[in-house]
């Protein structure tokens, strides 16, 4: 780095960058296991002595067991994109407003979730519905694995419940989608020709306040060959949400050529062939009983508050252990 020739090619000094930055964390996370299995070590040696530091010793010890899971987790997220930022997508589906309300309750959990890991979250645009929630958003995470671990949320996200919006209180089946795509480093080059694109503006939709221009800033790009539109309305210029907007589609079609690739290799990932409504991944029931289930995993819990406040991290877990063993299952029908 001190080579005045180091970044006479960007690119490669970047990479090298990004490397030792993975090395730093990975040296820094040897050095807290060991600490922390010293200290514990010492502690246990005062117990067995007759010393009074059980309240301790267990602390340490709990303490060192969340680093050791979080290190099993990070060895697990072992993928070329697993480190990087995430596009987070949320679609609603089948069952009008009850959908449209259930995928505005997931954005929420996800950004819940952001808040719990500290990442940053940056809403790039939002469609509302026509009476409630909303038909779709996307969120930029970014945090260090945040696309590693949203990838693990990526299918049909199913809720029953009692329909707020039904006048006779009936039961409501509603579903939405939920996929990521990883944040493309600036190296990375997909390119992107003028010709390819059909650029629109619109002005920006919502729920009103500050932030809703008045002018047609929010953009529209449509891949012409792929067909893939990506928009954009969170920035207050049209020039910012154009380059927002070009960021999102360079994501999706790098991530289009990459499924085009493992599909000629015949080694499409099980997970991503089961996105499609019908095939959920898991299911939030809030009535006639209350439990969040995977059907991947099928890991579960009766705690549904938390988890729709963003409390992701046990399913995200479980998904990843079960990808590791090679026991992830394909989406099952749901029980109600």
């Amino acid at each position: 780095m001190t080579d005045p020739g180091f970044w006479k090619e960007p690119a490669a000094s970047q990479k090298l960058l990004q490397r030792r930055k993975r090395i730093e964390g990975d040296l820094e996370l040897l050095k807290r296991l060991r600490t922390q299995e010293d200290d514990a070590r010492v502690l246990a040696e005062w117990a067995a002595a007759g010393e009074d530091v059980d309240g301790d010793l267990r602390s340490a010890l709990d303490a060192l067991e969340a680093t050791v899971e979080g290190a099993e987790l990070q060895k697990m997220l072992g993928g070329e994109h697993d480190r990087a930022n995430a596009i987070l997508t949320i679609n609603s589906g089948a069952g009008g407003t009850d959908s449209q309300d259930w995928a505005d309750m997931l954005l929420r959990m996800y950004l819940r979730w952001c808040d719990r890991r500290g990442y940053r979250r940056d809403i790039t645009d939002i469609q509302a519905g026509e009476e409630a929630g909303i038909k779709s958003a996307t969120v930029i995470v970014q945090g260090e694995y945040a696309y590693g671990y949203l990838a693990a949320e990526a299918g049909v996200h199913r809720l029953v419940r009692i329909s707020p919006f039904d006048a006779n209180a009936r039961r409501q089946t509603s579903f939405a989608s939920v996929f990521a795509w990883p944040e493309l480093d600036e190296t990375i080059e997909i390119e992107v020709q003028d010709k390819d694109i059909r650029v629109d503006t619109y002005r920006s939709s919502g729920a009103g306040g500050q932030h809703v221009n008045v002018t047609d800033s929010a953009v529209r790009i449509t891949h012409l060959p792929s067909g893939i539109v990506v928009s954009c309305q969170n920035e207050r210029s049209q020039i910012r949400n154009r380059e927002v907007g070009m960021k999102i589609l360079k994501a999706r079609l790098y991530e289009l050529e990459m499924r085009k690739r493992r599909e000629r290799l015949d080694a499409v990932e099980a997970s991503k062939k089961d996105i499609a409504f019908g095939s959920q991944i898991r299911s939030y029931v809030l009535h006639p009983y209350r439990m969040v289930k995977d059907h991947r995993t099928r890991h579960e819990t009766g705690d549904v508050d938390r988890v729709l406040d963003g409390g992701l991290d046990d399913f995200i877990k479980a998904t990843l252990i079960a990808k590791a063993r090679g026991t992830l299952g394909q989406a099952a029908g749901a029980e109600e």
